[in-house]
């Protein structure tokens, strides 16, 4: 029998991982990297570095899904197999919970569920879609934190809107499955955001071309979302940037020192400078809320996508109307992005016209998005019997397959071969599928 369940959120930027029983998530840098003095550094040894300059990164998951699993293995190996990991496992005696991005190519899932069961043996496994696990939080705290209702896992009708690394992903969920036909992708994550904001510093101040990680911190310190771009813009442009809150100063790290990079108010280059005379310091002014505009309007840059509150509203039509109501009403942000200043406010500023007028709109933000995913699997592998429902033993792998695995995985099937399809939102799934087929 196994003794624990371990969750793992495997994202493209980190990984959160943690045991059910433990409650504690730890995040885990999902690269490898190569300083510029040419020391490798895995997973978790990133931490303990200090000269990120011109390093190179190599990711396991690109665009959202796990395609080098050379590279997975090597972060996964030091994660939970290595004896000085707090995450230290054995396989054989443990249950995987592992998240996945919406629509990944079958030929992955494979290739997944064949590293799990045939390279790490683990006893048996979930693989699901993460924000399928939301649900299991209670989000009825995140709206009312004082007296929040009675709640049961999973919350009927969520809307979870995930922005990360690669990729904002629009998900309603209902009744704890992934209503399939209204998911929607947008192509700007915060890597996008990063490297645009490298662009811009590039051609204005330094050329930062090769300083990912670095500019990834000064997105990080300084960006924020708008709710007003056009006078924020012409702010920038007409006036006399002393007399302007908006420009911001960022000081550049002293790699030979140790000394970190940080934010501070605008200096004149008039005025003594804070601090020591050899600080390199990047000015930013309108970088700060035009790159993370993106999120919002895509078109800017040529992008034929709509924003995230249209997005919402195009998914939201590919949903049965009874549930519409109810699904405006619980809209959850996920992923780092939704840490931006004024992400929320944003939102809710262009998502309420859009919506019908007798629709209340809601939206909230855990205090960690970043690791509310995991929490939600955490919740879900506290319920030994609908995790076991859930759930492919390596036996069953071995006896039926990766085909028969994948479809009780995704709620298909239940019990041996040749059972039939589960749950009504399941049913209604393949209904629609069938339809939009035929037309």
């Amino acid at each position: 029998m196994p003794s624990a369940t371990l969750v793992v959120d495997n994202g493209s930027y980190t990984i959160k991982a943690g045991f059910a029983t433990g409650k504690t998530c730890i995040t885990i840098p999902n690269c490898i990297a190569r300083t510029r003095d040419k020391r490798v550094l895995i997973g978790q040894q990133l931490e303990n570095c200090r000269d990120f300059g011109s390093a190179v990164f190599r990711r396991p998951v690109e665009k959202g899904y796990l395609v080098n699993w050379e590279a997975e293995k090597e972060i996964w190996d030091r994660a939970f197999l290595d004896s000085e990991s707090k995450l230290k496992c054995d396989p054989r005696n443990t249950i995987l919970l592992l998240t996945e991005a919406p629509n990944a190519p079958s030929t992955l899932q494979t290739n997944c569920d064949q590293m799990v069961f045939e390279e790490y043996e683990f006893s048996a496994y979930y693989r699901c879609i993460g924000p399928t696990l939301i649900p299991w939080n209670d989000i009825n705290t995140l709206y009312s934190p004082e007296n929040p209702p009675p709640f049961r896992p999973p919350a009927e009708a969520v809307v979870v809107v995930d922005s990360g690394f690669s990729h904002t992903h629009i998900t309603p969920i209902i009744n704890g499955q992934l209503w399939n036909a209204a998911v929607r992708r947008i192509d700007i994550g915060g890597k996008f955001l990063t490297n645009y904001l490298k662009e811009m510093v590039s051609t204005r101040t330094w050329n930062m071309m090769e300083e990912t990680y670095l500019i990834n911190q000064v997105k990080e310190s300084v960006c924020y979302i708008s709710t007003n771009f056009n006078d924020e813009l012409e702010k920038c442009h007409s006036m006399k940037k002393a007399a302007n809150d908006i420009v911001v100063d960022y000081v550049l790290p002293d790699y030979n020192s140790g000394k970190g990079g940080y934010r501070r108010p605008h200096v004149p280059k008039k005025q003594p400078a804070f601090g020591s005379n050899d600080e390199q310091v990047m000015e930013l002014s309108d970088e700060r809320f035009s790159v993370p505009e993106l999120l919002f309007t895509p078109q800017d840059i040529g992008l034929a996508q709509a924003g995230i509150a249209e997005t919402i509203m195009q998914s939201l039509e590919s949903v049965p109307e009874r549930y519409r109501s109810l699904l405006l009403a619980n809209i959850v942000v996920v992923g780092g992005n939704a840490n931006i200043q004024g992400f929320l406010e944003r939102l809710e500023m262009e998502l309420r016209p859009l919506a019908p007028a007798e629709s209340v709109v809601r939206i909230a933000k855990p205090d960690n998005p970043v690791t509310y995913t995991w929490q939600g699997g955490a919740v879900l592998a506290g319920d030994k019997a609908e995790m076991k429902r859930r759930q492919v033993t390596r036996a069953e792998y071995m006896e039926y397959g990766s085909v028969w695995c994948a479809k009780k995985m995704a709620g298909e099937v239940s019990g041996v071969p040749g059972t039939g399809p589960t749950g009504a939102v399941e049913k209604e799934n393949r209904s629609h599928k069938k339809k939009r087929a035929e037309d």
